[in-house]
């Protein structure tokens, strides 16, 4: 339960049925977060996944919240546990999976909804802008299923209330945007910490989550899209086998398998070199599992890439087993695709014995809760039939707009790594909790200011600016009326919050007393908007025999020119 390390979050629901139990968390009274469906295989693996369901969801929905940190919405997290042992027809087991997550999303809505169904009675008196997404094992007929329901009981904007949509929403899978942010960081961690340039060298990675899966698969898409031959997977494991080759696993081979939807235990034997193997995980295949089991800590590469895989795979037990007898890694840098797939304590031993370096999950896989926002913001301000006139630009802009802040945040990780001592999940949790100081001040401040005032009016720029550009521009003049009040004010201020942090470090928020932290960051947002224009006209502006210094002027103004001019930081 909670404790005063781990205080409860805002609005823990829980829901039992016949053949389920079920955990919701949130942060914040605006929050959006995955909803997961885990069927244990047998009645042992049931008992521990009971055990710790709670832990679990807590855990998924704080990562949640420290990933959030670019977006409007707090973190959250559902976990639904169906009791499978107990159900020995496959067909039925089907039934009570979506059953399931009938139950879950028609409590969840009782209380949040005031309709003839619900008896609610309400202490609180706020509005709750709770949004869904898919994790896994819900399927798209879910999806619509829930965005349904919402309509039915009330839900405000029932459009906005999940995400990944079949026609106006962004599906994670078909557009990789989880894996695109996790690209970005492991290039920027390549060439700073192992010296290599990517499209020049050659470098090797090791996977956890399927061809099949979205971030695994999307993520070998993109390596060979990106990289080519230079990027050599060795390995992959997921949950239904093992496949290795430290030659490289053939691209065509993984890419076949990913279009295909299929798992590792598919690939092709004939394409493996003469030291590769392929072993399926079937129940009585000790040889597969044992392998399958054992190969994080077994398969030596540059980079592995948790990309799937249960929670807290590698933790305080074992985390020994990733150093060989001399206390090398069998991977030296470790980028998390998947959430909380190591814990706090394996992290910083695997640092501090193994000098392992660990880009964290609510750092690296960011980009999937940035898209899931972007089709929130988008069900507010667009039509059906808007949405699906631009859907091509929209997703091109969400892409860019998904890289930038994946770059911006990996830059600020290494440069703060770099310069002070600590490991590298510490900066990052810094990094989100400079955000959310700054989110939750501006937030705070503009609790009782009403849209009309010159402050509010003031700040709202920064909604549109943080739109993807094609959304911006066919529907930036809706924001105004379309989003609920409170959702501009957690825009304004989560907006506000990252262009601070990224632009000026961590340092700098952290200095500052909480109840001035508002103040000055509007400050800093009236000195940065004169700083930019400055910038323009000194870029158009011809400085004769200092035209030569124009770059290095323009880049340091860049750099510092608003915190520079300010005399209260």
């Amino acid at each position: 339960g909670p404790t005063a390390e781990r205080p409860l979050p805002f609005g823990v629901f829980f829901c039992h049925g016949r053949h389920f139990n079920a955990f919701h968390n949130r942060f914040r009274d605006i929050a959006r977060g995955g909803l997961r469906l885990v069927t244990p295989q047998n009645s042992d693996q049931y008992a521990v996944e009971s055990t710790r369901q709670y832990d679990e969801v807590y855990g998924l929905s704080y990562a949640q919240q420290l990933k959030n940190k670019d977006i409007p919405e707090g973190g959250s997290k559902g976990v639904i546990l169906i009791n499978t042992p107990a159900i020995p027809d496959s067909n039925n087991k089907v039934f009570a999976m979506r059953k399931s997550v009938k139950a879950f999303s028609d409590a969840l809505l009782d209380l949040i909804v005031k309709d003839s169904v619900s008896k609610l009675v309400d202490f609180y008196g706020k509005d709750e802008l709770i949004y869904l997404g898919p994790d896994e094992q819900i399927i798209p007929s879910d999806i619509e299923w829930i965005i349904n329901r919402a309509g039915q009981r009330g839900y405000p904007l029932p459009a906005a209330f999940m995400s990944s949509k079949k026609d106006d929403g962004f599906n994670h899978k078909e557009f990789g945007v989880t894996s695109e942010g996790v690209k970005v960081y492991l290039d920027v961690a390549l060439r700073t910490v192992l010296k290599k340039v990517p499209e020049k060298e050659s470098f090797t990675v090791k996977i956890t989550g399927g061809p099949d899966g979205d971030v695994a698969g999307n993520l070998i898409r993109i390596l060979f899209r990106d990289y080519g031959a230079n990027c050599k997977i060795v390995g992959i494991a997921d949950g239904f086998g093992v496949a290795e080759d430290p030659n490289g696993l053939d691209h065509d081979e993984l890419l076949r398998l990913f279009y295909e939807g299929k798992s590792i235990d598919h690939f092709n034997k004939t394409k493996l070199s003469t030291e590769g193997v392929v072993l399926s995980a079937a129940p009585g295949n000790e040889e597969g599992i044992n392998r399958r089991n054992s190969f994080p800590f077994r398969v030596k590469s540059d980079i592995f890439v948790p990309a799937g895989g249960r929670p807290n795979t590698i933790n305080g037990e074992n985390w020994h087993k990733f150093l060989d007898e001399n206390g090398k890694p069998s991977s030296p840098l470790i980028v998390e695709g998947a959430n909380i797939f190591n814990t706090p304590e394996a992290r910083k031993n695997l640092f501090e014995k193994g000098n392992v370096i660990i880009v964290k999950d609510s750092s690296a896989n960011k980009c999937g809760v940035i898209t899931s926002s972007c089709e929130v913001m988008s069900s507010m301000l667009l039509s059906k039939p808007e949405f699906m006139a631009i859907k091509p630009e929209l997703v091109e802009d969400v892409l860019v707009r998904l890289r930038h802040l994946a770059r911006l945040e990996g830059e600020l990780l290494f440069k703060e790594y770099r310069n002070y001592p600590g490991a590298l999940p510490h900066f990052s949790e810094r990094i989100s909790m400079a955000i959310a100081k700054v989110t939750d001040a501006v937030t705070d401040a503009l609790a009782n200011v009403e849209p009309s005032d010159p402050l509010f009016q003031e700040l709202l720029p920064l909604i549109r600016e943080n739109l993807p550009k094609k959304l911006a521009d066919v529907a930036g003049d809706r924001i105004a009326s379309r989003f609920p009040v409170q959702y501009q004010r957690n825009a304004i201020a989560s907006a506000l919050a990252s262009q601070l942090v990224y632009q000026e470090g961590i340092h700098l928020v952290e200095a500052q007393p909480y109840e001035k932290t508002a103040e000055r960051a509007f400050a800093y947002y009236r000195e940065h908007k004169k700083m930019q224009g400055i910038i323009g006209d000194l870029e158009n502006m011809n400085l004769g025999a200092a035209e030569k210094h124009k770059g290095v002027i323009v880049d340091i103004l860049k750099r510092g020119g608003a915190r520079t001019s300010l005399d209260i930081f």
